[in-house]
């Protein structure tokens, strides 16, 4: 059974963190959320408190599906709402794909490269981290009370590193360390998302304008993929946005989850109006 927590009512939202990362990703936006949904946050497997990943001679996607709709099984969730950010976008367009999921929004979602070589960058970027990690081993917690080493570490997954707690900073490190033998797996077995989502699944896919991670380019790919979500672009806010603008990502949610029929375009938030880092641009 998957790591998981549930708060608020309504219509079930189920959110899912990025590669190496854990459900906790999902705080900063989870009171504000949980006025108008059920949230339910999941550590996927080898991340977290999961358990860890292991294919049992599956590939690495059908392992994915097994064990997220499992997931979603067990908690009893016919086609909850489905979002994610970076890994967690693929796995909510999978379960598109899958008949599983009500509506689908990605928040720089992976799967958008057209090839190994346009994927070399983050393979360097991740393959990057590991060897750091590896070479901490113990010492990485120590390091990350080192504010330097958090601004250093963190200003690549997003615009604004010192509005994460520290305390969040030393779960992230703890989550790192014990997902290096997924990121491995995932790693070896990364490929482009290339599947036909059925149309009656709305779909939102918001890139970060800042993203370091999975570079902004890739948003054109996934514009070209699928040409019938909603593509957003999301300014002054890095790949893993959560923390750089809470309301933002809030906005973006709920909005990605009711029919699309009912809301408005998405406008800037506040924060926009004043700065323009901020600004929310529809692509």
């Amino acid at each position: 059974m998957l790591a998981f927590e549930r708060h608020g009512s309504g219509d079930p939202l189920v959110l899912v963190h990025g590669v190496t990362h854990r459900r906790q990703a999902w705080y900063p936006v989870l009171d504000a959320l949980a006025e108008q949904r059920e949230v339910i946050l999941v550590d996927l497997p080898g991340h977290g408190e999961s358990p860890p990943f292991e294919l049992d001679g599956l590939s690495v996607r059908d392992a994915l599906r097994r064990d997220f709709e499992g997931f979603l099984d067990e908690l009893g969730l016919d086609r909850p709402h489905i979002a994610g950010n970076s890994l967690g976008g693929l796995v909510a367009l999978h379960a598109g794909v899958n008949g599983r999921a009500r509506s689908v929004t990605c928040l720089s979602p992976a799967g958008f490269w057209r090839d190994e070589a346009e994927f070399a960058y983050t393979r360097r970027f991740f393959i990057g981290l590991l060897a750091l990690a590896d070479r901490l081993g113990p010492s990485a917690e120590r390091a990350a009370r080192t504010k330097a080493v958090r601004q250093v570490v963190y200003s690549t997954l997003m615009a604004h590193p010192s509005r994460v707690p520290a305390d969040h900073v030393l779960g992230d490190v703890r989550a790192f360390m014990y997902a290096r033998p997924a990121l491995r797996t995932l790693l070896a077995a990364a490929e482009p998302f290339t599947d036909e989502m059925p149309l009656d699944v709305p779909m939102t896919i918001a890139w970060s304008g800042r993203d370091l991670v999975l570079p902004r380019w890739q948003a054109e790919n996934a514009k070209r993929r699928l040409p019938q979500a909603e593509h957003v672009l999301l300014r002054g806010v890095g790949h893993v946005p959560m923390f750089d603008d809470p309301r933002l990502i809030t906005k973006v949610l709920l909005r990605g989850s009711v029919p699309a029929a009912t809301v408005a375009p998405l406008k800037p938030t506040k924060r926009a109006t004043t700065t323009r880092r901020a600004k929310v641009a529809t692509a």
